[in-house]
């Protein structure tokens, strides 16, 4: 045999052990090989892992389109300039995920995903290994959702509707213009290191974190020169499960028969977050409850923001949001729900909310993991003391909001 017949029959021999080794997608029966993007359960695609089953690899894939309906109020509008009350309109890509995840060693788990419709540092979406010494103690350490509000924490891919609640998502409104960036309530995806686990009904995560979200992959932080720690974000969670693990989902059309429930508890302190300007402390109370073809969730949570000794500002301020939305499968491909939202973004010292309903639903395409999301929001404002409030509390908001979304994902 020639020096090439023995490099051809090397490599059809790689390539026969490879494709032996891909195996149509199952259920994988390692709870902790997760990605926060699709449920790995039953999707089509393929599960490559050796014959002892202490290594496995799982591509997967997100891609979302959206078409975007925009109209917001004349106040804001400078109609000197032709500014136009119909807005960031027409057709986007909110998400396109590509990723992998698996186990190594019967210890490792690991995850990594690109999002192709980011830019600069949010274009890494996710990055991270999860060390296990056993259920009840585990290490992860890279990129990955911070412990905090079930609305972020639950599985992209199966949320209830196509936007998340603007209470977690819009910056707060406060009468200064300083360096300070204005902050919203959800910490999202961050860098840095978690311990968690599970003590019977029990689920624990407590990590620390940059606290410069998931635009910034880079280590940039000092010593808070307010309490000379270091200037990260340290948080928490804890959730009660007295149904056994709780999906991450909002909605499945494959687990109509479920009955689980999910009691939880976060908070969490970024020292010297924003430039440093101010200290932000938050907590949450989250609930979510799947019994069969319902799905009901709420959350409220808090924010304090209080100013450093060098910004010269003595008075903090305070906000609280929340929502509670529920969802129906009608059939077992129809998903109806309906969300209420609540949001003090000008703070608690002054009076007034943003009450935002909102209504859609979600359909399932059978056998190709289509879904097809549809949603209408009203941005409605209450309880003001004075007309410029009412006015500043929506700006940047749009008052009617629709978005029709398909989603394809393995």
């Amino acid at each position: 045999m020639t020096t090439t017949d023995m490099k051809k029959s090397g490599s059809l021999l790689a390539i026969s052990l490879l494709l032996a080794t891909a195996l149509p997608a199952q259920e994988i029966d390692d709870k902790y090989v997760e990605n926060d993007i699709v449920s790995l359960a039953g999707k089509e695609g393929f599960t490559f892992k050796t014959k002892q089953g202490d290594f496995l690899f799982k591509p997967y894939m997100l891609v979302q389109a959206s078409a975007n309906f925009n109209y917001y109020d004349d106040e804001g509008l400078d109609k000197a300039y032709n500014q136009d009350n119909v807005a960031n309109s027409g057709f986007a890509v909110p998400n396109a995920i590509l990723g992998f995840t698996g186990k190594a060693f019967g210890r490792i788990t690991f995850n990594l995903s690109i999002n192709a419709a980011q830019s600069g540092g949010a274009l890494l979406q996710q990055a991270w290994f999860d060390a296990a010494v056993n259920d009840r103690l585990r290490f992860r350490v890279g990129k990955f959702k911070t412990p905090f509000t079930h609305a972020y924490l639950t599985t992209l891919g199966e949320t209830l509707f196509p936007a998340l609640p603007i209470s977690l998502t819009a910056p707060v409104i406060i009468p200064h213009s300083l360096n300070a960036v204005n902050p919203s309530i959800a910490t999202g995806f961050d860098l840095g290191v978690q311990v968690h686990g599970t003590l019977g009904k029990w689920y624990y995560q407590a990590g620390v974190f940059n606290g410069t979200g998931i635009g910034v992959n880079s280590a940039g932080k000092t010593l808070s020169d307010d309490y000379h720690i270091p200037s990260l974000l340290y948080a928490g969670r804890l959730a009660y499960m007295p149904k056994g693990a709780m999906p991450a989902s909002q909605g499945n059309p494959d687990r109509l028969d479920d009955d689980k429930m999910l009691l939880g508890i976060s908070t969490s302190y970024n020292v010297e977050s924003e430039s440093e300007s101010t200290n932000d402390y938050r907590a949450g109370l989250e609930f979510a409850w799947i019994r069969n073809r319902w799905y009901i969730g709420a959350e409220a949570y808090f924010m304090n923001m209080k100013f450093t000794r060098r910004q010269q500002i003595a008075q903090a301020y305070n906000f609280i949001g929340g929502y509670v939305q529920a969802g129906y499968f009608v059939t077992d491909k129809l998903q109806l729900c309906a969300r209420y939202d609540l949001y003090n973004r000008n703070g608690i010292d002054a009076n007034g909310f943003l009450n935002m309903p909102a209504i859609g639903f979600n359909y399932f395409f059978s056998n190709c993991n289509l879904k097809l999301q549809a949603m209408y929001q009203y941005a409605g404002r209450t309880g003001h003391d004075t007309q410029l409030d009412r006015d500043n509390d929506d700006l940047g908001l749009s008052t009617h909001t629709g978005i029709v979304m398909l989603q394809y994902s393995f």
